[in-house]
């Protein structure tokens, strides 16, 4: 069985991080680390539901790993907080 990873940014302080929550949020920020989109283009690119979209976002931006932008509708961005993934050296 492989082992699943995680994005480093997934693992969050303040909640108790189940592997369903892991999921998503790596999912979620695997697509903002290609652009900033708002909630509705995330869940269509991450075929996950609006609110459960909407719910990590959330999540995440109170750990300040995610922002919002006030434009409507709301764009959703990486804010550099966190960690950084490691590149294989080579």
């Amino acid at each position: 069985m492989a082992k699943e990873t995680w994005h480093p940014n997934a693992l969050l302080s303040r909640v108790r991080n189940v592997r369903l929550g892991l999921r998503a949020r790596t999912a979620i920020l695997n697509a903002l680390e290609k652009r900033s989109m708002n909630a509705k283009t995330i869940a269509g690119e991450t075929n996950m539901h609006y609110g459960v979209v909407l719910h990590h976002l959330k999540l995440l931006e109170v750990e300040e790993i995610v922002e919002r932008k006030k434009d409507r509708p709301q764009t959703w961005l990486l804010t550099g907080v966190g960690q950084k993934r490691l590149s294989a050296a080579s």
